[in-house]
C-alpha cells in the first residue's frame, strides 16, 4: 500500500504587492485586499486575501499557516510569474534575497549536501557564478568540513556574494527560465 505524503502548506509568506480593493485572479468572485506574496518555504508566488481593514507593507512576513491567522483570511491560490503586477515583479529579487538571508542554514545545508543531477551536471553548477572550478573547490572544501554559513563559504571557496547568486537562481526558477528546479516547488 502506497503512503501518500501529507500536503505541505506554507506557514509564512512575504508580501510583494497588495491592492486594498482588488479582485482575485485565482478565485472568481473573491474581492477585497488582494495580496501577491512569496511563500517562504516552497518559494511559490501566492495570491492571498487579507482581513478587511488590515494594513500591509511590501516585504512584510505574514503568517498564512492553518491555525491562528491574524491578517490573512485565506490563501486563494498560486500565481504564475507572468500574471503578477509590475511592482510585485520589481520587489521579487529583494524579497528572495531576504528569504535566503533569513533562512541561511537551510541554503547552507543545501550546498553542503547537493549531489550530481546527471553524470555530467552537478546541482551546484546550476547556481549562477558557480562553474566547474568553484564546484570542484566547494566539493573538496565540504569534504574537509561542512560550510557553517555564507561567510565561511565565501572565505573558503572565494565565491562572491553567495546570497545574491542563490537568489538569482531562485528568480530564474520562479520566472520559469530554468528547466530544472533546485529550490522552487512546482
Amino acid at each position: 500500500m502506497e503512503r501518500t505524503q501529507p500536503r505541505k502548506y506554507e506557514e509564512y509568506a512575504y508580501v510583494l504587492d497588495f491592492v486594498s480593493r482588488g479582485k482575485s485572479r485565482t478565485v472568481r468572485g473573491r474581492d477585497g485586499i488582494i495580496i501577491t506574496a512569496l511563500g517562504e518555504d516552497r518559494l511559490t508566488v501566492l495570491e492571498l486575501l487579507g482581513v478587511p481593514n488590515s494594513t500591509f507593507e511590501i516585504g512584510e512576513r505574514v503568517y498564512i499557516g492553518k491555525e491562528g491567522r491574524t491578517k490573512v483570511l485565506s490563501v486563494l491560490g498560486r500565481l504564475e510569474h507572468n500574471n503578477i503586477s509590475a511592482s510585485a515583479q520589481s520587489e521579487l529579487s529583494g524579497v528572495v534575497e531576504k528569504i535566503v538571508l533569513q533562512n541561511e542554514q537551510r541554503f547552507i545545508d543545501y550546498l553542503n549536501n547537493a549531489q550530481p543531477l546527471t553524470p555530467r551536471i552537478h546541482a551546484l553548477e546550476l547556481i549562477p557564478g558557480v562553474g566547474k572550478t568553484y564546484m570542484k573547490t566547494m566539493l573538496e572544501e565540504r569534504e574537509k568540513k561542512k560550510f557553517t554559513d555564507f561567510k565561511d563559504l565565501q572565505d573558503r571557496v572565494g565565491l562572491k556574494e553567495p546570497v545574491k547568486q542563490i537568489a538569482k537562481r531562485i528568480l530564474e526558477e520562479i520566472t520559469g527560465e530554468s528547466r530544472m528546479n533546485l529550490f522552487v516547488r512546482r
